[in-house]
C-alpha cells in the first residue's frame, strides 16, 4: 500500500497558497493548512476545513503553541513544510512603507510572520519532518535581492533573510535527512498585484505575468522524489527578472 504523504502549508487562503494546495492534491497527498483567517468554504478542495488551522503567524506565542496542534493531526510524520505566508503592509493609500517611515512594531510583526515562523514550525516538527524525509520550501521574493517599487523595506529584508535563513537550515536540517530550499517569485498574478505591476511587466525578458500554478509546480518539484539531492537552493521564479 503506497503511503500517503502530508503537507503543511502556511498562507493558504490565496493566490499561491490556493494553487499550491491543487497542485498537491492532484498529487494525492494529504494537505493541512495555516492561516490567520478561518477556513472558507468557497476553498475548492474537499475536506478543507477539518485540515486547516487558524493561527496568526505574527504572535510568537500563538505560532508556538499551534505545534502540538498540528504534530497531534501528522500522525508521526510530515513529509513537506511550505512557508509561504507572507505580508507587506502599505502605507497610506497604498504607498510603500520605506526605512524612513515604517513604525518598528510593523518591522516586528512582518518578521514574525515573514522570517520567525518558518523556522518556528520548521524546528517545532523537526522530528516529523525527519521521520519522513522531509522538504522544506521558503517561500522568498525577487524584492529580497533588490529595491522593488511597491515591496516595503520591511518586506524586502524579511525576505532576504528568509533567503539567507534557507542555506543555514540547509546546513543544520541536512543530518536529520530534510531538504530545504526557496523559491523566489516575482511578479505573480495574484490579487494583490499593486497598480503599475503592468510597467514592471513591460520590461520582463519574458515581457508577462507569472501563474499562480506556475509557481505551485515549482514548489512542488522541491517537495518530490525529482530533487532529493537538491537543498539549499533558491529557485529563481520570475521569467528572467533578476537577470
Amino acid at each position: 500500500m503506497t503511503e500517503t504523504k502530508t503537507l503543511l502549508l502556511t498562507g493558504a487562503s490565496r493566490g499561491i497558497g490556493h494553487a499550491t494546495v491543487k497542485r498537491f492534491e492532484r498529487e494525492d497527498w494529504r494537505i493541512l493548512t495555516c492561516s490567520r483567517q478561518p477556513f472558507d468554504d468557497r476553498c475548492p478542495w474537499p475536506g478543507g476545513r477539518e485540515a486547516h488551522v487558524q493561527l496568526d503567524l505574527a504572535s510568537p506565542d500563538a505560532t508556538i503553541a499551534a505545534i502540538e496542534e498540528i504534530r497531534s493531526r501528522i500522525d508521526g510524520k510530515l513529509h513537506a513544510l511550505v512557508n509561504n505566508a507572507g505580508i507587506s503592509p502599505k502605507g497610506p493609500g497604498g504607498s510603500r512603507l520605506n526605512t524612513l517611515d515604517t513604525d518598528l512594531r510593523t518591522w516586528g510583526q512582518v518578521f514574525h510572520v515573514n522570517f520567525f515562523a518558518p523556522i518556528i514550525l520548521a524546528r517545532g516538527l523537526m522530528n516529523e519532518l525527519s521521520a519522513a524525509k522531509g522538504a522544506i520550501v521558503n517561500v522568498t521574493s525577487i524584492a529580497g535581492s533588490r529595491v522593488h517599487p511597491f515591496a516595503g523595506a520591511a518586506y524586502s529584508t524579511s525576505k532576504a533573510a528568509l533567503a539567507a535563513l534557507t542555506r543555514e537550515m540547509a546546513h543544520d536540517f541536512g543530518p536529520l535527512g530534510v531538504r530545504v530550499n526557496a523559491i523566489a517569485p516575482g511578479e505573480i498574478d495574484t490579487a494583490i498585484l499593486s497598480p503599475g505591476t503592468d510597467k514592471i511587466v513591460e520590461k520582463l525578458p519574458m515581457q508577462r505575468l507569472g501563474k499562480t500554478s506556475e509557481v505551485a509546480d515549482a514548489i512542488w518539484f522541491l517537495c518530490s522524489d525529482q530533487s532529493t539531492y537538491i537543498s539549499g537552493a533558491e529557485l529563481e521564479v520570475n521569467g528572467a527578472q533578476h537577470v
